[in-house]
């Protein structure tokens, strides 16, 4: 059986009714809106330089992580670095002789016993024209004497019977120690030798030569007036001497 369709006026129309406002919708221009185009304006000017400026941020958050990356790094190899002194001896033509690492001493090494000591009787047995340099010599020559020992009552007697000072009125003495050797642990026997100059600088009679021997204790400094003075804290507690004929 066929199925007959009813027209409906009031349908069609208003079906074309909405047909018509829509096409009119879409042709119509779009209302202007002045928030939306400020918004617009806002984020196409300043939107790009706050995304700028939160780069340069994060840049430097960065880079600053890796300075304290680099300089902790430093920090910790220079901490882990050793440096190794090495000693080259040239001749006086500037040829190398000898060379190789530097040897760490202590205070107790005989090489630093034996400069001292060295030192020591040059300063001792010195006379000299110039009263400062003569006064020096004696105060380094005390500096290097245990107080209250034998060697201070023996060196201060010799002082006493020869002032050095009378002395250089009409001479002067050059001291050169030549040879210093351990008799034992403590004691260590010195051989030098003493030229005696007028003060117009001849040689007045032969060279005299001398030996000794000298006891010395080890007593590092605790204080900075001791180190001054006496920085490794070598000390003579006896001395005997003998002029060599």
């Amino acid at each position: 059986m066929a199925t007959t369709s009813l027209w409906n006026p009031l349908g069609a129309r208003k079906h074309a009714e909405q047909s018509a406002a829509q096409q009119t919708k879409e042709k119509a221009p779009a209302v202007h809106n002045p928030y939306l185009a400020a918004r617009k304006e806002w984020d196409e000017r300043y939107g790009d330089l706050i995304t700028r400026a939160r780069n340069w941020r994060a840049a430097f958050f960065v880079a600053a992580a890796v300075a304290f990356l680099a300089v902790g790094g430093m920090i910790v190899i220079s901490k882990q670095a050793r440096i190794v002194p090495y000693v080259v001896a040239v001749d006086s033509l500037g040829r190398t002789v000898a060379s190789g690492p530097a040897e760490q001493a202590t205070v107790a090494d005989d090489r630093l016993k034996r400069a001292a000591l060295n030192s020591w009787i040059a300063d001792w047995r010195l006379v000299s024209m110039d009263g400062i340099a003569q006064r020096k010599a004696i105060d380094r020559t005390y500096a290097m004497i245990a107080a209250g020992s034998p060697a201070q009552v023996s060196i201060s007697e010799y002082f006493r019977n020869d002032p050095p000072h009378e002395r250089a009125a009409k001479q002067t003495v050059d001291v050169e120690v030549k040879a210093i050797f351990p008799s034992s642990e403590k004691t260590y026997e010195v051989e030098w030798v003493e030229t005696t100059r007028s003060l117009a600088g001849t040689v007045i009679g032969e060279p005299q030569r001398w030996k000794g021997a000298f006891t010395l204790v080890v007593n590092p400094p605790t204080d900075e007036a001791l180190a001054r003075i006496n920085p490794l804290g070598i000390y003579v507690t006896q001395a005997s001497w003998s002029r060599v004929l």
